[in-house]
């Protein structure tokens, strides 16, 4: 198999494909340059895959140092793109940010990929692209509504860019709308990270259950929905990276029959706030603290996957329950409050 760059490979999602990745033949490398993650989590990856992955520390902003990753590495067969700013809260606060990181770096990435004749791109998209949908599930071709938040708008138009280099040249691409990623590695040696305080909800509620945080609020509990608070796909993490290196052979066997395919990526069954409280008392026996605030901006009020396209064309079929979600996400949790190392890291607080 050949050489697979991710981009963003040191964050969450980033290294479980990472992991995926080398489980089914590739090599990689990553380029992350720690702004809102650690070089942790490929200590892990060398412990459960015993390869040493090479991370170059770049800022995809900068097209010149990403330019010199490339000229290194002329053996480079696809790219995964997963480098973002991703919390929704944040990006409602800091919206230039979030266009400026997101799409700047999308932009040289991909220049990079043409000049060096690329052949294969995969782009981590989000549900958030759909907006606040009129029917759910959705599907892939589901109308694009109004981001609900800047973060939205960025994925919207990051789409649009790959799609539009894709037709305009030799490179092919996969777009991968994922739904709301939890849970961790089943060896508990890699898992979730946040520096500073949580933007999702499971490492809200595990943080909360360990200690970490007083209390969880969960924002709003008057929306139309069976128990009034927001309705989520969630999708265990290492089901979402192998879908990765599946559309990644998908790409590499010739099986694409547009230059730009796209891919929900989710379980299909909605999940209330509550519900996913619920299910984490339940595997992990504890009862914590969580009080109802307002509505949160950028949240929709509920979405969730048709996935039936992913599963007919990728072979790609979930494994990972609710539960086993939530299993894995207190282990891991459990093991950060155990290590120190990790302790530190996942208090460490963004500037």
């Amino acid at each position: 198999m050949g050489k697979i760059l991710v981009t963003g490979g040191c964050g969450y999602i980033g290294s479980h494909t990472i992991i995926d990745l080398i489980e089914n033949g590739f090599s990689t490398i990553c380029i992350d340059n720690n702004s809102r993650s650690t070089t942790v989590l490929l200590s892990g990856i060398q412990e459960i895959t015993g390869v040493k992955v090479k991370n170059y520390k770049v800022d995809l902003c900068n097209f010149d140092e990403t330019y010199a990753v490339f000229q290194e590495n002329t053996d480079i067969e696809g790219i995964i793109h997963f480098a973002a700013y991703k919390a929704v809260g944040e990006s409602v606060g800091q919206p230039l940010m979030y266009f400026e990181n997101n799409l700047f770096s999308l932009i040289n990435i991909l220049k990079c990929a043409v000049e060096f004749k690329i052949p294969h791109f995969i782009f981590s998209s989000s549900c958030t692209v759909y907006g606040s949908p009129d029917t759910i599930p959705v599907t892939e071709t589901s109308k694009t509504k109004s981001a609900e938040s800047p973060y939205g708008a960025t994925k919207q138009m990051g789409e649009e860019i790959v799609k539009n280099i894709t037709n305009a040249g030799d490179l092919k691409s996969i777009l991968l709308r994922y739904f709301n990623p939890v849970g961790a590695h089943p060896s508990s040696l890699i898992g979730e990270l946040p520096l500073g305080k949580p933007q999702n909800l499971v490492p809200a509620i595990t943080q909360t259950a360990i200690g970490k945080i007083k209390e969880l609020t969960v924002h709003g509990n008057d929306y139309p929905t069976r128990d009034g608070s927001c309705i989520r796909d969630y999708i265990h993490v290492c089901d979402i990276a192998h879908a990765h290196t599946l559309a990644l052979q998908y790409l590499i066997e010739n099986k694409s029959q547009q230059k730009c395919e796209v891919f929900n990526l989710g379980t299909g069954d909605g999940v209330s706030v509550l519900e996913a409280i619920r299910a984490f008392e339940k595997v992990s026996g504890k009862k914590f603290n969580y009080k109802i605030g307002p509505r949160r901006s950028g949240d929709v009020m509920a979405i969730y996957a048709d996935n039936v396209l992913a599963k007919e064309k990728l072979s790609w079929h979930h494994k990972y329950s609710l539960d086993e979600m939530m299993d894995t996400a207190w282990k891991w949790e459990l093991k950060i409050h155990k290590d120190a190392t990790l302790h530190s890291n996942s208090n460490f607080q963004l500037n």
